[in-house]
């Protein structure tokens, strides 16, 4: 077998090939770690960057470990070979930790913990202060929307089998599938989402939430609850708008609206048809 030098305090050591990076992944699994840097295991091995890269290559290509961000690594149990990597909500926590970004998933991610995902998303969505390009990991997807206070979000935690995981309320997740309806399969989907969270929705805690969004996405959100039939969530909202005196929205900003008559209470132009599946 091939062996690797390794100069670790100015005394060089001979190990076989790989042997220490393998012992170092084994140490993790065994204290239930399952991510870390590049920088982590080189320090660890007393290796130079290089070195750890090469091997860390190695093991890529075996699927023993894959990278969902450069210089992030995430170990690959036998159960998730078949698609390259941990899932999203493994190792997100640790990379959002890694990046010192606040974060939490959101969206239709966010309504997959509360039951209420009618159309599973085809990525993971995590939402963020900052503009980051979507991560492709094996088979794994994740997209990253940007929303400026995510920070002041409330959110709760479920555990996954790595830790926990940070998830957007409902309140926050209602907003948000009314503020982003092209990241929620539409508005026909955002208001079916809306549907399956009501129950779980406290209209006191909407308006907090209101007061942290733009005035359009109260507008839409009220609109869309009273459609339903969730009049006693849309009743705080609609005070809420009436007060703000906010110029008359578009329901779909990307859609006509020439003859749209307005919504009074909502000031609202309903430019395009919802049809929620109930």
């Amino acid at each position: 077998m091939k062996n690797i030098i390794l100069c670790c305090f100015s005394r060089t050591i001979h190990v076989p090939k790989n042997m220490n990076l393998s012992r170092y992944i084994d140490g993790l699994q065994a204290k239930g770690s399952f991510c870390f840097s590049g920088a982590e295991a080189s320090s660890a091995l007393c290796s130079s960057a290089i070195a750890t890269r090469d091997a860390l290559r190695r093991l890529r290509y075996k699927r023993v470990v894959a990278m969902p961000y450069r210089g992030f690594y995430v170990v690959v149990p036998p159960e998730y070979r078949q698609i390259g990597c941990l899932p999203a909500n493994q190792f997100i926590p640790s990379l959002m930790e890694y990046l010192k970004e606040p974060y939490y998933a959101g969206l239709l991610s966010a309504g997959e913990y509360y039951g209420a995902a009618h159309q599973r998303p085809q990525s993971f969505q995590v939402i963020l202060e900052h503009i980051r390009p979507a991560i492709i990991c094996g088979s794994v997807k994740v997209d990253f929307i940007q929303r400026n206070n995510a920070a002041l979000m409330p959110t709760r935690n479920f555990k996954t089998p790595r830790g926990y995981l940070k998830v957007s309320s409902p309140e926050v997740t209602a907003f948000d599938v009314t503020g982003y309806p092209h990241h929620a399969g539409g508005l026909d989907n955002a208001a079916t989402v809306l549907a399956e969270l009501a129950e779980g929705m406290d209209a006191g805690k909407l308006l907090d939430i209101a007061g942290l969004s733009p005035v359009t996405w109260s507008q839409r959100l009220g609109y869309l609850l009273e459609l339903i039939g969730e009049d006693g969530l849309a009743e705080g909202l609609a005070a809420y708008v009436a007060e703000r005196k906010p110029v008359p929205a578009l329901l779909s900003p990307s859609q006509p609206h020439h003859g749209v008559h307005q919504v009074p209470r909502w000031r609202l132009l309903p430019n395009e048809t919802v049809s929620p599946d109930l």
